[in-house]
């Protein structure tokens, strides 16, 4: 079934089990808004301010036990959004910021509102995403999950292309993670084992 990159999201967010997003409309995240206004099982608390999501997000997550969620449009909507990411950072908050950003054909142009959150936020998140093609969608959205409750919990920026967010493609969510990064050794070392071995013999 063919589905636009925004009802991929919300179709992840549901099977992620959010029930609730923090967050502020904009022009470069509307088509995302467009799709939640008819989604019935995610309630959408507006704020007065971006930054004032991000830190909703952050204390739902802290609250509930499950990750929070906030969203923004680009430019300045996007950077209101990064002192909330930071203290998520710094506190260890399961975190995932959906940011609207301007069609891929114009990033890098200067375009209206056009701002690289993703590189502004990589010291302040455990991974940052820049959503090029649809396709990718809902594996992207499955990993940020995953990767913000896992291990050390903290923030995920997925940052959302308009065209991407209305461009088509068939939906199928990931059965499976593979993330290497993130996938712990529960075995020693067979080499480093073998030369502590060698070293307590010739002690």
């Amino acid at each position: 079934m063919k589905l636009t990159g925004a009802q991929i999201v919300v179709e992840c967010l549901k099977r992620e089990d959010v029930k609730v997003i923090f967050g502020i409309p904009g022009g470069a995240i509307m088509p995302l808004y467009d799709v939640l206004y008819s989604e019935n099982s995610i309630k959408h608390i507006l704020t007065r301010h971006e930054q004032g999501a991000a830190h909703a997000a952050g204390g739902y997550a802290r609250v509930t036990g499950k990750v929070g969620v906030c969203m923004a449009t680009s430019g300045p909507g996007a950077t209101n959004l990064v002192t909330g990411l930071a203290n998520a950072h710094l506190d260890s908050i399961p975190l995932v910021a959906f940011t609207g950003q301007v069609p891929t054909g114009l990033i890098g142009t200067d375009a209206f509102q056009e701002v690289d959150i993703s590189g502004i936020t990589l010291p302040i998140t455990k991974n940052s995403y820049v959503a090029r093609d649809v396709k990718d969608l809902a594996r992207i959205v499955q990993e940020a999950f995953h990767i913000a409750r896992t291990g050390r919990p903290g923030p995920v920026l997925i940052d959302f292309p308009k065209d991407i967010q209305s461009a088509q493609a068939e939906f199928k969510y990931p059965k499976k993670i593979y993330l290497n990064g993130y996938k712990p050794t529960f075995g020693g070392n067979v080499k480093q084992i073998k030369a502590a071995v060698q070293e307590i013999k010739n002690a």
